[in-house]
């Protein structure tokens, strides 16, 4: 018998009924009449003929079939089944799909959350996607080892989320103890970490003053996977530096995309209040104005409502920055310390876009029309500044000292 050739597998043709291309040592070609085809070896084992598929053309070659055909056949030389190997391989994968760590995860809060406030629940099923099932939710939980939690660990860690990389290895931990506690696994290699991590340190974004700390802020908002009204406001607070409330409760209205400005009422001084929006404000705005740009508020929350007051510390809680470390307030002070530090920018000009009282020498106590020039560009300068700074934190630093 002839042994088949890459064209006349390519160019096989379908017929009424399924046709077999025969190659050699007991493997051929079976052509549907839908046009698939399908790698099949015929075999004797113990006196009975039986078939073991061996893949779908093109995804499986001709080279590939008969690599796996001899293999095959180097198991019969043995006096082994390859067909009940391929089953009991396929069994096997099957149990450690069940077995993997998100499965157990998964069950393990399933059991517990009764027992827990809603909010806990919540908070810990967030940190498990965003930071662990991806890397280690397929993995079979037995087989877990100490260097690849750690791995994961330091992904966390290296963001700055030093309480977050914590968490998440007690998180890890108890869930194996699970495994442990009903057969899956037989230890839990957590405790083996001692010490490995950073000792959590509080404030590490308390004042988010230094490039290398805007940087790693910014990587972390960027990564923020909840949904797009809501990421978008985190990205737009630190281009525009307003007070929170204010960005909340910001309204289509207000916003002049064509001339780049936004008008409001400051909350706090209650007079006029100009921002002129750098392009990546805009390009922001632009693409959440199909979503939002047919209500009033640019970031709406319940129906009629903007975002709640807990919608950007929920969000910074999610993608573990703690609290004590930031708060979307501290982006006023970055602004008021990096502009001047690092752009070398004139206080007054910084003062009047923070939208603070300043005296000038006519007495007047606020102008929202004063140093508008020098404003704009001033929210472009930042805005390149900081994006500079989301890809590497020096990098921003020395563009700086050349301007």
């Amino acid at each position: 018998m002839a042994a088949l050739s890459d064209l006349a597998v390519r160019t096989a043709k379908p017929a009424d009924k399924p046709i077999r291309l025969y190659d050699t040592g007991g493997m051929y070609l079976e052509v549907s009449p839908s046009g698939g085809k399908l790698w099949r070896l015929k075999y004797w084992f113990e006196k009975k003929q039986k078939l073991l598929a061996l893949g779908k053309y093109p995804e499986i070659t001709l080279s590939d079939a008969r690599e796996r055909r001899d293999q095959a056949r180097k198991l019969l030389a043995n006096g082994v089944d390859p067909g009940a190997v391929k089953q009991a391989q396929k069994a096997a994968k099957a149990e450690r799909a069940a077995n993997s760590f998100e499965v157990i995860a998964l069950e393990w809060i399933d059991k517990k959350r009764d027992g827990w406030a809603a909010s806990h629940a919540d908070k810990l099923i967030g940190r498990l996607k965003k930071d662990v099932f991806p890397w280690l939710g397929g993995r079979p939980i037995a087989d877990l080892t100490a260097p690849e939690i750690l791995t994961v660990l330091r992904r966390i860690e290296g963001r700055g989320a030093v309480d977050t990389a914590h968490r998440c290895k007690s998180d890890i931990s108890q869930v194996i103890r699970y495994a442990i506690a009903t057969g899956r696994a037989e230890r839990d290699p957590c405790p083996d970490l001692r010490g490995a991590l950073a000792t959590p340190q509080g404030g590490h974004f308390a004042a988010v003053t230094t490039p290398a700390k805007v940087g790693e802020l910014l990587r972390t908002m960027d990564g923020f996977s909840g949904g797009l009204i809501v990421k978008t406001a985190l990205l737009l607070a630190p281009l525009v530096f307003v007070r929170p409330g204010e960005l909340r409760q910001a309204e289509w209205a207000d916003i002049d995309l064509d001339r780049a400005e936004w008008r409001f009422t400051a909350s706090k001084t209650k007079t006029e209040h100009l921002v002129p929006l750098a392009r990546q404000a805009v390009a922001l705005l632009r693409d959440l104005h199909p979503l939002t740009g047919d209500g009033r508020y640019v970031f709406p929350g319940r129906p009629g409502r903007p975002l709640s007051d807990g919608a950007f510390n929920a969000a910074l809680r999610r993608m573990g920055v703690a609290k004590e470390e930031f708060t979307m307030h501290g982006w006023r002070a970055a602004a008021r310390t990096l502009l001047a530090e690092e752009l070398h920018q004139k206080p007054e000009v910084i003062e009047h876009q923070l939208a603070h009282k300043v005296p000038d020498t006519l007495g007047a106590a606020y102008n929202r029309t004063k140093f508008i020039k020098e404003r704009t560009a001033m929210m472009q300068l930042w805005a390149d500044y900081l994006a500079r700074l989301a890809r590497h934190p020096n990098k921003g630093h020395e563009r700086a000292c050349n301007e």
